[in-house]
């Protein structure tokens, strides 16, 4: 089994990160430990992640809510029936429309079976959910931190993480995506850990 973050692994996950990595200890010690942040293992949080991409969270949530109104158990079947005129109307672009109809069409055919991700490893998971027109590295990598709570999972290409990671270091450019990645790198096996004391301290900060 690979190991997920709970309310119980949580906190001694972060006390090893942190025993590791002054910047992460530095960061605990100044906000506090990161929340687990947790969604479940389903079409909706696949959905509400693509709502998410390019947009304010705020922005995406709201969209969500209304998709919700329309799909309330959000089962593929259900997403499918639901007019892509009345998705539009809700705020879905019509981008995002066609990528959340070709994720529940792959969850229908048997093409994506998000249970049987969970016997795989993070570089299984992230290969069988990019294979699905709509995902991208940063749409998977959010399932596997978000939905999966690997910890060891990264979310290339998140804004979030470089300009948080680019404030916590006083950094006068922010780091491009392969940069952090690689600079992620020595968090490992934390980086699932790592990405949540970023978040953390770029929500904190945000909050002041």
């Amino acid at each position: 089994m690979y190991q997920s973050l709970t309310r119980e692994t949580l906190l001694p996950a972060v006390t090893s990160l942190c025993a590791q990595d002054s910047l992460m200890n530095s960061l605990v010690e100044e906000f506090g430990p990161p929340p687990l942040w947790q969604r479940t293992q389903s079409l909706e949080t696949l959905i509400h992640v693509v709502l998410e991409q390019k947009v304010s969270l705020a922005s995406a949530k709201a969209v969500m809510l209304r998709v919700k109104k329309l799909a309330p158990t959000l089962s593929p079947m259900e997403f499918l029936a639901v007019p892509e005129s009345a998705l539009r109307e809700a705020g879905v672009s019509e981008r995002k429309v066609s990528y959340c109809r070709s994720i529940a069409e792959a969850m229908v055919s048997g093409e994506l079976d998000l249970k049987a991700l969970r016997r795989c490893s993070n570089d299984e998971v992230m290969q069988s959910l990019t294979r699905i027109r709509g995902i991208g590295p940063w749409t998977a990598g959010v399932y596997l931190l978000m939905a999966m709570r690997r910890s060891d999972a990264w979310a290339s290409g998140d804004r979030a993480l470089v300009v948080s990671y680019a404030q916590c270091t006083g950094t006068k450019d922010i780091p491009s995506y392969p940069e952090l990645d690689d600079i992620a790198k020595r968090w490992a096996p934390y980086r699932g850990v790592a990405a949540r004391v970023l978040w953390h301290a770029y929500l904190s900060r945000t909050a002041q």
